[in-house]
């Protein structure tokens, strides 16, 4: 017996369900696992640059309702899967204004912080951290934000090359990071010692003079302490990275970054 074709409003019809199914899975996956973020400043910078685009995963540290608004979300309220480590790339809400920051934890509940000529110090004792190559850029406008670096070998002029010292810290046993500075006498370079209470996070930038974190107050534009509720997620890895103010720039894409991992 011959096949009957499908009618024209049959067949839109099946495509119309299989967009939405489609759709569907993507949002369950955006909502439950992982979340793609778009990195719009340097202050994470040389790890993180602007244009960066990375995906979140979400229920590496347990459900919240920032990291998963809807109660379909298993073990809501925070149970933690694994544990926040020191040296984690984290993508969090800021508890204030609402907007999505990445920065890299440093301090975990119960810990002193304080920073002495732009070292960090936990529980008294120093970070290991050692010079390298200097970090170059050209300086010019970035992103869609048109922001631009600053540099340590200012005065600098725009299309020069701007240099940013670059130290290796680190931040803890078998995990060594690179970090930025501008000088030691910045404005955060030097922070009393800090109790990071319990069910909070300490957090500061990689590109370390050009980052609002929680060495400053939230009045000063910093974000403070950081409640566990208000973490969304650890960044583990970038998918695609352009230089330009669109992704669709295709002569502007980085293809060096593109499925690169995170440290």
């Amino acid at each position: 017996m011959p096949r009957k074709e499908k009618t024209y409003f049959e067949s839109l019809k099946e495509f119309i369900k299989t967009i939405f199914f489609a759709l569907l899975i993507a949002g369950l996956i955006r909502t439950l696992f992982f979340q793609p973020f778009w990195i719009p400043s340097g202050s994470m910078k040389p790890n993180l640059l602007i244009g960066d685009y990375i995906f979140v995963n979400k229920f590496v540290y347990g459900y919240s309702k920032y990291s998963c608004p809807f109660s379909i979300c298993p073990f809501k309220g925070r149970l933690f899967y694994s544990e926040p480590k020191r040296g984690d790339v984290v993508v969090f809400r800021h508890p204030v204004n609402g907007k999505d920051y990445v920065k890299r934890l440093i301090g975990l509940p119960g810990d002193e912080i304080s920073i002495k000529s732009g070292r960090i110090l936990i529980n008294g004792k120093k970070i290991n951290t050692k010079e390298t190559d200097s970090f170059i850029e050209i300086k010019e406008r970035q992103g869609p934000l048109e922001s631009i670096p600053r540099c340590s070998n200012a005065p600098v002029s725009l299309g020069a090359k701007c240099e940013k010292r670059q130290y290796i810290e680190e931040i803890s046993d078998g995990l060594e990071v690179r970090i930025l500075d501008i000088s030691d006498d910045e404005y955060g370079d030097n922070i009393s010692s800090l109790e990071v209470p319990d069910d909070n996070f300490f957090f500061i930038g990689d590109n370390r003079d050009n980052s609002l974190d929680s060495r400053f107050g939230r009045a000063a534009g910093g974000v403070g302490f950081v409640k566990s509720e208000n973490l969304i997620g650890r960044a583990d890895g970038i998918l695609f990275s352009s230089a330009g103010k669109m992704l669709i720039s295709f002569w502007s894409w980085r293809k060096d970054r593109f499925f690169k991992g995170i440290n």
